[in-house]
Parts: structure tokens; sequence; C-alpha cells
């Protein structure tokens, strides 16, 4: 059967969600996504096509970098709303396709593996995306735009350099438009994939264009790349093996946390916050049922300084005290550098089935910790995040509130 792939993205999608609930028109209204009430350096979410178009506002900014615009409408982030109108336009999607012919890439993009529901539908793949666009837009009063391909790089190429640009908001490219369109796309990191790295490391070798890419020597790009150079230039010849319907499972799986701070934070405070986000995350480590086999930390400290340090455990445990000592080992700082920025991750984790006993801990005192981390979860799961803290979540420095009040960083 043809392969035929769409992906649908919502356009503006946080910006849309605010004006379809106010009424607003999202190309004649100027309002962004970001809380007015936070610092000049708070992140603008989303901003309207109007504001786009008419300001040059980019995709990602800052407060402080907005246009002076009359009437313009600040909008709070609101993580849970943009999640529950994500969840319908999931289910919008699959009224039309089956769930293994639907991958879901992010919150307001999603590929749709259309070839086997053309015959069903009795439509070219044009009429039935503008369906799926006229039912989102009906029930949701949201925008969606559309790239159409043979495979999934195609797709999104098209819906990224065409698709997304002008009405209907539908592009479709077949193999015959890659010299045409593919070709002529420039810079060559507007080709997804293809980020700023690798197109300095094309550049180094002397191939600075898609074209340059899709004619480059076999053995040159094995040479710089490896396996990797056969991948970047069958993607500049539009050629995309990939298959949407076989389910990716990461081979090693890992749990992490991180967070902005929005003040400088020194050492004895930066250890209050570690100490809080190894509480929450052997609690996620805990309800996945995995123990953890390795500790990872690293830490910003504004501009381009960072500093980033792991450690194997002895034993692969889910343990808090014994997480928080291993993180606490491998944190470290520069006292005349305050931290911006501070991250955790547990990985190489292991099914809690084979676990295994320490000679350092005894039976029962291990057994009685379990029962203790057992019921906080227990408690944490039916009465929320925060019904139990530890005494330090009061101190000024203490953000792990604030944070269980937030998705992504955001106001619920």
């Amino acid at each position: 059967m043809e392969r035929v792939i769409a992906v649908i993205d919502l356009k503006s999608f946080y910006a849309s969600c605010e004006c379809a609930c106010r009424h607003l028109d999202i190309f004649t209204t100027p309002l962004v996504c970001c809380d007015p009430y936070r610092s000049a350096s708070s992140i603008v979410m989303s901003a309207t096509p109007y504001l786009k178009k008419k300001y040059g506002i980019p995709n990602v900014c800052r407060r402080r970098d907005l246009p002076i615009v009359p009437d313009m409408i600040y909008a709070v982030p609101r993580m849970s709303y943009y999640l529950q109108v994500s969840a319908k336009v999931v289910s919008i999607l699959l009224d039309y396709v089956a769930a293994e012919d639907l991958h879901i890439y992010s919150v307001d993009e999603s590929f749709l593996n259309l070839g086997p529901y053309l015959d069903l539908y009795h439509c070219s793949p044009e009429e039935l995306v503008a369906r799926i666009q006229k039912d989102i837009k009906k029930k949701l009063g949201l925008v969606a735009t559309a790239g159409i391909g043979p495979n999934v790089f195609l797709a999104k190429i098209a819906l990224d350099n065409e698709g997304k640009k002008k009405p209907p908001f539908i592009a479709h490219w077949d193999y015959e438009d890659v010299p045409n369109k593919l070709w002529t796309i420039s810079p060559i990191t507007k080709i997804w994939s293809i980020a700023t790295g690798t197109s300095g490391h094309l550049a180094r070798i002397g191939i600075r264009s898609i074209y340059e890419l899709a004619h480059a020597s076999d053995a040159l790009l094995q040479k710089e790349f490896g396996i990797m150079g056969e991948q970047l230039k069958n993607l500049a010849n539009g050629r995309d093996e990939s298959d949407i319907t076989i389910k990716y499972a990461p081979e090693n799986v890992s749990l992490s946390l991180g967070q902005t701070l929005r003040r400088a934070y020194y050492p004895s405070e930066a250890l209050l916050l570690l100490r809080e986000m190894v509480d929450d995350l052997s609690n996620r480590l805990r309800s996945t049922g995995f123990l953890c086999e390795k500790v990872s930390v690293w830490a910003s400290y504004g501009g381009r300084e960072t500093f980033g340090k792991q450690m194997a455990l002895p034993i692969a445990t889910d343990d808090t005290n014994s997480l928080y000592d291993a993180a606490k080992a491998v944190f470290s700082y520069r006292a005349e550098l305050p931290i911006r920025g501070l991250g955790l991750a547990f990985g190489k984790l292991i099914h809690a089935s084979r676990e295994q006993g320490s000679l350092f801990l005894a039976a029962e005192e291990r057994q009685e910790r379990q029962r203790l981390d057992a019921s906080l979860n227990a408690i944490r799961s039916r009465y929320g995040k925060n019904s139990v803290l530890r005494c330090s979540s009061l101190l000024p420095g203490s953000t792990i509130k604030t944070r269980h009040e937030q998705i992504g960083g955001h106001k619920q």
C-alpha cells in the first residue's frame, strides 16, 4: 500500500487556545501567552500570528523583548488547560485513523499514516486532511496546518516550509518536488533534524546547502559522520524509511528533573533544592517500579559556565536517603559562581523485581524505609504532592511547593 504521511500542527497553539476560549480571531488579535506578573525575563510561550506578522515577534523570546503594542493581551499560561485541549485534538484524530497509525510528536503536533484510509473515505490526502482541519476548527476553534508526503521527513518539511504560511494551510510534497523545493531551502539549518552543530561540521568539509549534501561523496560523509552520514544524504534526497506504526521503546530508561532559578543560589541553598529534587524524583522512581543504578547532577552558573558529574551506585535502589547521599556526593560547586540552574537524573534503571540486598544496611532497617517511602507515595498520590513535605519547605529558598503547582515551569 502506498505510504501517505500527514503531519498536523496547531498554529500558535497556546495563544490559539487562549483566543478560542475568548472567541477571538488569532489573525487579528494581539495576544501573547506570558505571565506579566513574573520577571521581565520570563518566556513568551506563544504569540498570535497577527503579532508575528505585523510586529515580527519570534517564536521564542522573553517578555522584555516584546515591542509596545496597543491593546496587547497578556494571557497567563494555563498548562493543564492546554493539555486538556491537546487531548481533545488527539481524540479527533483518532476518529479518522487507528491508534497504531497515529504518532503524537508533541503537545501540538502529530503524524498520521493516511495510506490505509484513502479508499475507505473515497478521497485524496488533501481532502482527508481538510476534513480533519475543519473538524478541529468546528469543535475546538483552533487552526490546524498540515504537511503531506510519502514519508515522515517530506511531510514535516512540507509543513514547515509551505503548509504553515498561508490558507488553506496544506502542502503536499512528493519525490519529484525534491529538486525544486527541498534543495532550494536555505540556510541548511531550516531542515528538520539538521542543527547548528551538524551544519557547522558540514560547512567545515565544504557542504553548505541541501543540494551539496544530496550530491556529496558517500565516502566523505561516512568518514566524517559514520552511519549518520548516509542518513543525512538520504534526507537531503527526500528519502526516509522511518515507520510511525512501529512504536519506539528506549533501550536505556532514565528519569530527570531540572529547574531554572529565579535568583542566584549559593551552595547551602542549592543543597536544599537538591534534597527536594531527590524527594520528587525518588517518588517518581518508586511509582514506575524501577530502581536506580546511576545518579547524575548538573548545574549552570549563568552564561556558559556549567558543571556536570555522575556516579554509579554500588547497588540499585529506590531509597530516598541513599539517593540523596549519592546526589550530595556527586554535587560540586564553585563558591565564586552562584548557581542559576540545577538538574538531577536517575539513570540505568532496572525493574524493582531485581533488587539486591545490602551488606551495609540491615534488612529490618531497609524494610522500614521502604514502608515509610511507600506510605508517603500513597498519601501524595491521593491528596496531592504538597500534602506531605519536609519542614525545610518553609525556608525562604525552598521551591518545592511552587514547582508542584506548575507544569513545565508554568502555572497549571
